[in-house]
């Protein structure tokens, strides 16, 4: 693909994950959410009713979608029937944007369902650069990268992740979708500023936000989207705005689902803190 050309970024508004759950009330009530975002893996099949549900909902509302298990920093080879399908399933859906995360997700073609960080090497982060870009060739469109949360680190690491994760966009030109809880969650963890890592983004690239929950242990935070979004998660989002401006933002639940009307108050608290932020730059 050819580099950018432009640093002008799409912005969709405030959206929420979409969830089985609230298909009938998403379907019934017609929500004010601006877009939602789709777990890809989930409608990667042939037929059924969330393909069902999905075409319905994607008929009165803006999407993206998300993946969760290409294994972009995997040693294996890139899974091409997986990539067929997901190239069926953007001609589908016709998203915004597709995304998937900076980490590994199984080895010798078993998928472990877990986001392993990487180690943050120049030799990985070729590989990784590499792959991004002939996924990018494949699809016809660039991907937005995930920065993802962590629990260990690699001896090895040559670079810290935010270097990792600019340079690796920088080479395969592709965006990025900023986690702003992740980075709390992985802040803590490895008890790094947080504000380090928002220094090191180039705004250019960011086209996503996301928020979510997470469950704090005594010495460690885990990254259990089962929680409404923490306050210093909305204080690191207040000011990832103030920094990066306008960029489309969401909410991820996926355990403890609570009913739709929790979910969008909880919207209209990320809105109202968005709006805030942006209105105090123009002052």
């Amino acid at each position: 693909m050819k580099k950018s050309q432009t640093n002008e970024r799409p912005y969709l508004g405030y959206g929420l994950g979409l969830r089985k759950d609230h298909y009938e009330d998403v379907l019934n009530e017609r929500p004010a959410v601006d877009w939602f975002e789709i777990i890809s893996e989930n409608y990667m099949v042939d037929g059924g009713k969330p393909l069902h549900y999905l075409s319905r909902i994607r008929e009165h509302y803006p999407m993206v979608m998300h993946g969760v298990s290409m294994s972009i920093g995997g040693t294996a080879e890139l899974d091409l029937n997986y990539m067929s399908r997901l190239k069926q399933l953007i001609a589908h859906v016709e998203p915004e944007w597709f995304s998937d995360h900076l980490c590994w997700t199984g080895v010798d073609g078993i998928n472990l369902h877990d986001l392993m960080p990487l180690p943050y090497t120049e030799e990985a982060l070729q590989h990784v650069a590499d792959r991004v870009s002939w996924v990018q060739d494949y699809m016809g469109r660039q991907m937005l990268l995930e920065n993802v949360s962590s629990y260990v680190r690699y001896s090895a690491s040559q670079l810290s992740e935010w270097e990792f994760l600019r340079e690796v966009a920088d080479r395969a030109d592709c965006r990025i979708l900023l986690d702003i809880n992740n980075i709390y969650v992985s802040a803590f963890n490895h008890r790094f500023d947080p504000l380090e890592y928002l220094d090191a983004m180039p705004s250019e690239r960011i086209y996503q936000f996301h928020l979510a929950g997470h469950t704090h242990e005594e010495d460690v935070i885990i990254d259990t989207h089962d929680h409404p979004i923490a306050d210093p998660v909305y204080e690191l989002y207040a000011e990832a705005v103030r920094r990066f401006g306008r960029v489309s933002t969401m909410i991820e639940r996926d355990d403890n689902i609570p009913p739709l009307p929790e979910l969008l108050a909880e919207l209209e608290e990320v809105k109202r803190i968005g709006e805030r932020e942006l209105e105090g730059q123009l002052a």
